[in-house]
C-alpha cells in the first residue's frame, strides 16, 4: 500500500467496524453517522474505547440520556474529538460558576451543544 492509502483509507474492520457499531447502539443511522463523519472526518479516527466511551461516560454522569447523546454527536459531532479535562470539564465548571445546576446544563449541552466547542 502507498503511504497515501495506509493515511486515508482507515483499516475498516479493524477501527472503523467498531465505531460504527457503537454509533449505531447509541441510535444514530447510518445516514447520520455518514453525515456525522462527513462534517467531522477525525470521528473515523477516535478511538471507542479511549474517546467515544468516556465522552459519552460523562455526558451520561452529566445527564442525558443515549437519545441526547445521539442528537449531540448529529448537531456537532466535533464535540467527540474534545477533551474531557481540556474542554469539557471547564465549562462545565464555569456554567456551574454562573448559577446553573446539572440538569440545566445537561438541558443547555443537549439543546446546543456546539457550546462545548467555546473556548473559555
Amino acid at each position: 500500500k502507498s503511504r497515501y492509502d495506509r493515511k486515508f483509507n482507515p483499516n475498516v474492520d479493524g477501527s472503523v467496524k467498531p465505531l460504527l457499531q457503537w454509533l449505531g447502539d447509541l441510535g444514530l443511522s447510518d445516514d447520520q453517522v455518514q453525515k456525522s463523519a462527513g462534517r467531522f472526518p477525525q470521528l473515523i479516527r477516535l478511538s471507542v474505547e479511549h474517546n467515544l466511551k468516556p465522552f459519552a461516560r460523562w455526558l451520561e454522569d452529566l445527564g442525558l440520556d443515549k437519545p441526547q447523546i445521539a442528537k449531540a454527536i448529529i448537531r456537532f459531532p466535533s464535540m467527540c474529538g474534545l477533551s474531557l479535562q481540556a474542554n469539557l470539564k471547564p465549562l462545565v465548571l464555569w456554567l456551574e460558576d454562573l448559577g446553573l445546576d446539572k440538569p440545566q446544563i445537561a438541558k443547555a449541552i443537549g439543546r446546543f451543544p456546539s457550546m462545548c466547542g467555546l473556548s473559555l
